[in-house]
């Protein structure tokens, strides 16, 4: 895989920390808050209606004169009025200039009587147009009443909200306990994936063959006595493919795939996560034959009983749950359970029993070929130039996972994007790999002169003890333009893909990851905060020689931590399940290993102090080294590079 030798950023130590708490006070749930909401939404617009009414009304009431029936009475008389519309009881009232009134007559006589009481004679009443409209029983109702109507119209519209809201919570607190597993239909065939999608992962595929045939030829197994595995755990680093692989053995299949998270099953109540693990096993057998897929099943699987919780806790009850569902199926209920973690290690051994996940398929990280499948997979949709050359990425990217090499290639579409290109190139993707890597390029963070002279001569280091030591891979480039942390950054590529690494292998890797911070000692006399990491990892290998890889003359063969440092063969939580003097005995052996490298790592870089100087000085003219332009540098100074690999393009 590749190894990455960095120089960190220089940092300034923190000499003050200050943390700032915020209380909580009355925190409210969902639906309270939703509650809340629309009753300040309601106020708020009843505010506004109230507003505009008061409003319109008192415009309205300016505009609209209102005058005493004497007032009209004299107007008449004085031939000043044009027309009066009758109303009911309603006068409005038009004058000859236009301007308009209102007034009220009696109920109980007609308005030319009423004229006639005050005066008026019938002469005068004749040259006034008088238009009598018979008043709508139900407008004048609603005119009248609608500051009655209005509001009691408006608390109930409030209330429907309020009631609305209050059953809708409901219905959630009734459904909490049902499963929130994700259902792909086997006649969706915009979903469906198969294992013409999964490149690589030929023995997984293999395996899984026999879960396909089973649910869609079940009698064949059944009439012949074979029980095909109830649960299958699907086991591998990050990003190999676990999730896919399982929903490709739905879509061969052709059958109902429920997915579910591990951690959806645990909630704050107590009994949730038991109860959705039964609703989830019982749409599974309505809808068999069905696959149900649990991802990070290690979430809610850990080993019980280690007094982390007690035997109340809600994540060992959903773990019974679900050993409980899984071992009372029948043989021909068709349902298969996979799950699938990257820490099987810390799993409860009553999952893996015989019965429950007795079927383990291991997904290893892709090799040179696998690669070059999954990579010719993603690039169905991407449309490249005619120099890009898929095994060379290949061959260039050891230790990537499915995940990165998907990365890989979007990041180089994105790339060709962003240069306004319309087909991705072969530089694209070989810049690509290292920003997966280590990052974007930095070309803002700018070093002083002063910096860049000792980050060259720091990846100098690394580089030349990786070019003499016999078992370290060779370089592949140098540079010290800064990538997400790395102030400069040494790659190494193996000169094959390798499943196995030995003891002299480790070794010559601690040293050449010493290798800048042996140099920056001896040249400059003093040390920066840019080893820091190489520290960190080559200290971290020199302690899982000792402690995991039984690598210690001293010590012996013996396993002194496991795989996740927490827990070996399921047994406890302590750190450390060894003494005290083997503890210390751990700590020498440590210091013995980092400090023979670091004298490995001055011998050879004092007897090739002008190779060192040769690359530090072409590092700082160009920044950046490629293979073949260091392996000339090598060759002018007596040094024969290691074995190439069989690659048609250097870049």
């Amino acid at each position: 895989m590749y190894t990455v030798a960095t120089m960190e950023s220089p940092k300034i130590p923190e000499k003050t920390k200050i943390i700032l708490r915020r209380k909580n006070k009355g925190n409210k749930g969902p639906e309270e808050s939703s509650i809340m909401s629309y009753v300040v939404s309601v106020a708020l617009i009843f505010i506004v209606l109230s507003t505009a009414y008061s409003l319109i009304s008192d415009s309205v009431s300016k505009k609209t004169e209102v005058v005493s029936l004497s007032q009209v009475s004299t107007d008449i008389k004085a031939n000043l009025v044009k027309s009066i519309v009758v109303q009911g009881d309603s006068l409005t009232v038009e004058y000859k200039t236009g301007s308009t009134t209102v007034s009220k007559k009696e109920t109980s006589e007609a308005l030319s009587q009423t004229l006639v009481n005050y005066g008026v004679t019938k002469e005068q009443i004749s040259q006034v147009k008088i238009d009598i409209q018979n008043e709508n029983g139900l407008g004048y109702w609603l005119l009248n009443l609608s500051p009655i109507i209005f509001p009691i119209l408006f608390i109930l519209v409030f209330i429907w909200f309020i009631s609305r809201q209050m059953k809708g919570a409901g219905m959630q607190a009734l459904t909490f306990g049902q499963s929130k597993a994700r259902m792909i239909d086997p006649n969706d065939t915009n979903q469906r994936v198969t294992f013409k999608d999964v490149a690589g992962c030929k023995e997984a595929k293999e395996e899984l063959l026999e879960i396909v045939d089973f649910l869609k030829n079940p009698k064949k197994f059944l009439d012949i006595g074979a029980r095909i595995p109830k649960g299958i755990l699907l086991m591998g680093a990050p990003g190999t493919g676990k999730t896919l692989l399982a929903r490709a053995v739905a879509g061969e299949a052709q059958v109902a795939f429920f997915s579910i998270s591990g951690s959806e099953f645990v909630e704050m109540f107590v009994g949730v996560g038991a109860s959705r693990v039964r609703d989830l096993f019982m749409m599974a057998k309505k809808n068999s034959p069905s696959i149900i897929f649990v991802d990070e099943i290690d979430a809610v699987g850990r080993v019980r009983g280690v007094g982390a919780g007690g035997g109340n806790d809600e994540r060992e009850q959903t773990l019974n749950q679900i050993l409980v569902e899984m071992d009372g199926f029948e043989p021909n209920e068709k349902v298969i359970v996979m799950a699938a973690t990257n820490r099987p290690d810390v799993l409860d051994p009553a999952l893996l029993r015989p019965g429950r996940f007795d079927r383990r398929v291991t997904l290893d990280l892709p090799d040179r070929k696998d690669r070059e499948d999954i990579l010719l997979v993603h690039s169905t949709k991407k449309p490249f130039a005619e120099d890009v050359d898929l095994k060379v990425i290949a061959e260039r990217t050891p230790g990537f996972s499915g995940a990165d090499l998907y990365s890989l290639m979007n990041e180089g579409a994105i790339l060709a994007a962003r240069e306004n290109r319309t087909k991705v190139s072969q530089y694209d993707l070989i810049r690509s790999i290292e920003k997966v890597m280590l990052g974007p390029e930095r070309k803002s963070h700018i070093l002083s002169k002063k910096e860049k002279e000792i980050t060259a001569y720091h990846e100098a280091g690394h580089a030349v003890l990786a070019s003499i030591l016999p078992y370290a891979d060779p370089v592949h480039k140098i540079s010290i333009i800064a990538r997400g942390h790395a102030a400069g950054y040494v790659l190494k590529l193996p000169l094959e893909d390798t499943k196995l690494q030995s003891k002299k292998e480790f070794l010559d890797d601690i040293a050449v990851s010493l290798g800048g911070y042996v140099t920056e000692k001896m040249l400059f006399d003093d040390l920066t905060t840019g080893p820091s990491n190489d520290l960190q990892v080559s200290t971290a290998l020199a302690r899982d020689m000792v402690t995991k890889y039984g690598m210690s003359d001293m010590l012996g063969p013996v396993a002194l931590e496991s795989q996740a440092g927490k827990i070996l063969f399921g047994r406890g939580v302590e750190d450390k399940e060894f003494s005290q003097k083997v503890a210390a005995d751990i700590d020498a052996e440590v210091s013995r290993i980092m400090r023979e490298a670091q004298e490995k790592a001055k011998k050879v870089i004092t007897e090739n102090k002008k190779l060192l100087d040769a690359i530090a000085k072409r590092l700082i003219e160009t920044e950046t080294i490629e293979r073949a332009e260091f392996e000339t540098i090598l060759v002018a100074h007596g040094i024969t590079p290691k074995q190439k690999l069989d690659i048609e393009h250097q870049i």
